[in-house]
């Protein structure tokens, strides 16, 4: 087997610490697997003395394999593992622990579920509220940071002070740990027994370290110790590649490593073997804007290619409509089997609409996430619960979602009985003018929404109603954007258009949502079917076609990345996404979402523009503001002095530069 001069200088490294920076499709799990085989062959280490560890099961069972397979079958008591089966397998030796001990997610997210029960806190969407801040818990954790130095983003600090301190106490009465807490117990016990850290070192003097960009400071901490003091730290991975600094990931580790390691060796695995000389080059364009990384030279081995397709659209639905007939054709008249095309997109509610197209037009496709079901969001079930009391099919529980939302000021407790609410809440208030007043309102909107069409019935409830008014005063009091939640509100409004009755819609909705069950516990069974994931998921996967949709800002970079670093790691997530192509790529956006006007994201405007060209003192020319001079540049935006006017306006270059209204006449 042959490899190129990086690869074989970072194969045959053997003493001290060594970085690998391996860019997308470069070969980085060959390079491990060889350099193990080397230190065994050709340096003389014993195979018992070198861990390889990377960050999830079905990786450390590759990377077996494909090690095993040079083997030739010949066993080898090499350790293969991931962070938290190391670092147990330490606590087992020390602790006695059992696989008993460990607490599993279910049971995991069952004790958060209490916690916030027993606190009896408004939650009106309990699974993602307890998935959200289970996180922000192990990011805290991970951190190994007092919770003084932590400030949620999912609920009032006290509140999750209060989570956080019951969710430990939990453990330690049923006698469990978590696997934030095998890290933390692992880096307590080095810390304090320098004799059992000793043994460690000397049992693995060789450490080999994937995705080493996806590590938080606590397995940092821990590796260190461990790989101490000879220092033979092989790490490999790709800082431009980090996505998941909402785990607890932080690339600056991998930045800093050269800082800590002074003496360590660098190496630029720089020649991309998956990908098409247009898309590496294409994704180039965009990562360089990225100001914490190292700077790499990358090379595709293939040359050529087709360009980079970016497609603008009036709609969401013109998008998805093309889309479809684009993976159609492809299928149909070049033969390419469904499994080799993938869809991409920021977030899993990213797919809600699409996954409605292709179940229309009967394309068949496989989930690499759980897709949310729209109709199951609390918002949906308000909605429904106005309908329903409408109707006359509403039970109490329907009233009291609604009886609030806007606010009425009508206690709950008094929604007592089996039916006749509104004429049992009069019989309560009678005398309370204003009370009354607000509920003789209350059954004229819904005898109006009676009479309505599906559509004509979301509106009335959304601007007749008020219940806009309520979801920006919710989203307020609840630390979220109110564009999700009006947004979410919008797309099952229009998911109503199509039907004339409620009886059809809702037939519809029961339809809609089997299938989605059923598709989400088949994930994997179809055989040949048009892959569907969010960037995250498709990290270290290829397909031979990719579409990357909702190519918008907002979208991408999410609106919630505020600050630099979350603008910079949205762009890696975009440059993953852009390099799980081999051979075409296609990104597409619209001009048009939810009903209101959408930006082109400013990544694909770094993907069309070299923005190195804006500099001070460029002169440049604007459709309508004429000519003018560059007076100041940032990472998206141009301050122009026009010459006529005088005027001084700031434009964001990707925008104006995609759209054809900003002109270069010459650089200075």
């Amino acid at each position: 087997m042959s490899f190129n001069p990086a690869q074989q200088e970072a194969i045959s490294h053997v003493a001290g610490p060594a970085m690998i920076l391996a860019g997308p499709g470069s070969g980085k799990t060959t390079v491990i697997t060889q350099r193990v085989r080397y230190l065994i062959e050709e340096a003389g280490v014993h195979p018992a003395s070198i861990l390889v560890v990377t960050f999830t099961k079905a990786a450390a069972r590759e990377m077996k394999e494909r090690f095993f397979a040079l083997c030739k079958g010949q066993p080898m008591p090499v350790s293969f593992g991931t962070f938290h089966s190391i670092f147990f397998a330490v606590l087992k030796a020390a602790y006695n622990y059992t696989a008993g001990d460990i607490i599993t997610d279910s049971r995991r997210m069952e004790l958060f579920r209490q916690i916030v029960e027993e606190m009896d806190l408004e939650i009106d969407d309990m699974a993602d509220f307890i998935v959200n801040v289970s996180g922000e818990v192990s990011l805290v954790k991970g951190e190994n940071m007092s919770l003084d130095h932590y400030y949620s983003v999912n609920c009032a600090d006290d509140v999750f002070k209060a989570i956080y301190k019951a969710y430990g106490r939990k453990l330690k009465e049923n006698r469990l740990i978590d696997f934030d807490d095998m890290l933390l117990y692992t880096w307590e016990l080095f810390k304090a027994r320098p004799d059992i850290l000793g043994a460690w070192q000397k049992k693995f003097q060789y450490i080999l370290i994937d995705e080493f960009q996806d590590i938080n400071q606590v397995q940092y901490e821990i590796i260190r110790m461990m790989a101490a003091p000879e220092n033979n730290l092989f790490i490999v991975g790709d800082d431009d590649q980090s996505i998941y600094r909402f785990r607890g990931a932080r690339p600056e580790i991998m930045l800093g490593f050269t800082k800590d390691y002074p003496k360590s060796k660098t190496i630029l695995l720089d020649i991309n073997y998956r990908c098409t000389q247009q898309i590496v080059e294409g994704a180039l364009q965009v990562i360089k804007n990225n100001r914490e990384r190292y700077e790499k030279q990358l090379k595709a081995f293939h040359s050529g290619g087709e360009p980079i397709e970016v497609k603008m659209f009036n709609t969401m639905a013109e998008e998805y409509e093309t889309l479809i007939r684009e993976v159609y054709q492809s299928h149909k008249e070049d033969k390419m089997p469904l499994k080799d095309m993938a869809v991409l997109y920021r977030t899993n509610t990213g797919a809600r609409l699409l996954v409605a197209k292709l179940m229309e037009y009967n394309i068949p496709f496989r989930m690499k996430d759980s897709v949310p079901n729209l109709f199951d969001h609390w918002i949906a079930k308000d909605i429904f619960a106005y309908i329903k009391a409408a109707l006359g099919q509403a039970s109490r529980s329907d009233y009291l979602r609604i009886i609030n939302r806007p606010k009425r000021y009508i206690s709950r407790q008094m929604l007592t009985g089996t039916g006749h609410f509104l004429e049992t809440l009069k019989a309560s208030y009678a005398g309370k003018d204003w009370a009354l007043e607000r509920l003789d309102r209350l059954a004229y909107d819904l005898e109006s929404l009676g009479k309505m069409n599906p559509y004509g019935a979301v509106n009335y409830i959304r601007y007749g109603v008020g219940y806009d008014n309520f979801l920006i005063e919710y989203a307020r009091d609840h630390r979220v954007k109110e564009e999700d939640l009006l947004d979410i509100v919008t797309e099952l409004q229009d998911s109503a258009k199509n039907y004339e009755s409620f009886q059809d819609w809702f037939a519809y909705m029961e339809d809609y949502g089997l299938k989605l069950k059923e598709k989400s516990r088949r994930r994997e069974e179809t055989a040949d079917g048009l892959v569907l994931s969010t960037m995250h998921s498709a990290k270290g996967l290829e397909y031979s076609t990719v579409f990357i949709i909702d190519a918008n800002e907002g979208v991408m970079p999410h609106k919630k990345a505020v600050m630099e670093a979350d603008v910079e790691e949205e762009r890696r997530m975009f440059y993953v996404a852009m390099t799980r192509a081999r051979n075409k790529l296609h990104i597409y956006f619209a001009k048009e979402r939810y009903h209101k006007p959408a930006d082109m994201s400013r990544f694909v405007g770094e993907l069309l523009v070299d923005r190195s060209l804006f500099r001070t003192g460029a002169r440049v020319r604007h459709r309508i503001y004429g000519e003018g001079t560059i007076t100041k540049v940032t990472q998206t935006a141009v301050t122009i002095l026009f010459t006529e006017s005088k005027e001084i306006k700031t434009l964001n270059i990707s925008f104006c530069i995609s759209n054809g209204l900003l002109r270069l006449l010459h650089n200075e």
